[in-house]
């Protein structure tokens, strides 16, 4: 069994608690993710102590907030190992989540943590934001979109905000480059219809690594004509 001291010891510095059966929960989440790791590339990070820090803790610093509410619908877009839609959902079991990434393999290994952990109103699906931002299943139905996706902010905008529902929010986790990306964003915050209400910097626990959590609200629906085609929001962001 996985060593999460680490994640343990580090709760306390992001005012976060867990009851046991959780900490079962990421350790076998951990378990999972080291085997799977091992078949194909879900993480780079490898080490107890770095998932711990680098993945666990900082997913749950979205707690920091105050946008994690019960029973609120939560898409996490470019979720790669489940990060942090998964962490959201083992401390937060009334949340519905859906997890989405454009690789299929990656799908295939939450769908396995899904099973393991016994989660339930939770769901891993196969695709790109483009394509299920349009789709009315899934277009502005969600409370939060969250992510932690490698992206510019003015692309991961086009990628989330039609995703969420007017009046709710898109959670950006950023490193500390963020606030170059927010002036390129203004634009893409206009046309999109979102304003950036708040920015949380937080710094991870046994690390020099401090992260932002850019809370941006929805205020006004998106144009039916975002997002564009597949691609086009990274050929030619806004």
């Amino acid at each position: 069994m996985s060593n999460i001291d680490t994640l343990i010891e580090g709760l306390p510095e992001l005012n976060i608690s867990l009851e046991p059966k959780e900490i079962d929960e990421f350790r076998l989440y951990k378990d999972l993710l080291k085997e799977w790791n091992e078949k194909i590339n879900i993480t780079a990070i490898k080490e107890d102590s770095e998932i711990d820090i680098k993945h666990f803790l900082d997913s749950l610093t979205i707690f920091n907030t105050d946008k994690i509410k019960d029973n609120i619908k939560i898409i996490d877009i470019g979720t790669g190992g489940g990060f942090p839609g998964i962490p959201i959902k083992i401390k937060n079991k009334t949340t519905q989540v859906v997890l989405l990434d454009s690789l299929n393999k990656r799908i295939k290994f939450l769908k396995e943590v899904i099973d393991k952990l016994n989660l339930k109103d939770i769901k891993a699906i196969h695709g790109r934001a483009e394509e299920f931002g349009s789709d009315k299943e899934y277009r502005e139905q969600f409370d939060i979109a969250v992510s932690r996706a490698v992206a510019p902010l003015n692309i991961l905008l086009e990628y989330s905000l039609p995703f969420v529902r007017k009046g709710g929010y898109f959670i950006s986790m950023k490193g500390p480059q963020i606030y170059d990306e927010i002036e390129d964003a203004k634009k893409a915050l206009k046309i999109l219809g979102g304003e950036i209400e708040e920015k949380f910097e937080v710094k991870l626990p046994f690390s020099d690594i401090t992260h932002v959590l850019v809370v941006i609200k929805k205020i006004k629906q998106t144009p039916t004509k975002y997002p564009r085609k597949a691609g086009k929001p990274k050929q030619t962001p806004l």
